[in-house]
């Protein structure tokens, strides 16, 4: 297990207590590079557990996303949204994703995101 980076903790830990959605972040864990924006958490569960909410075969799972607890601490996880897997010059999703990385994993980070292009 590796120590969470300070900084990036830091960084996590401002997004959580302004709840603003603006910092964007490109990141790379498991030699797998995201990029996009982050989000506090709470903000993250509640888009998650709408659009769960809205899908015929997904509903049940809802409720998982808005009822956990605030965790004590520091931030343990990075929560994207408008965020894609990058793939030579292609982002997937075309629309952006909602992903949860363990600030843990992340072995390299950059503030911004990056822009793709199919030209």
């Amino acid at each position: 297990m590796s120590k969470p980076d300070a900084l990036l903790v830091d960084v996590a830990a401002l997004v959580e207590s302004g709840r603003s959605n603006q910092m964007a972040l490109t990141v790379v864990a498991g030699g797998t590079v995201i990029t996009g924006r982050l989000a506090p958490e709470a903000v993250w569960r509640q888009r998650v557990s709408e659009v769960l909410a809205d899908s015929a075969r997904l509903s049940d799972f809802s409720a998982t996303f808005t009822t956990a607890a605030p965790e004590e601490g520091p931030p343990t996880h990075l929560h994207f949204h408008v965020a894609r897997i990058l793939q030579g010059t292609v982002g997937i999703p075309e629309t952006g994703g909602m992903y949860r990385v363990a600030i843990e994993d992340v072995s390299a980070w950059t503030m911004g995101d990056f822009s793709y292009s199919d030209h």
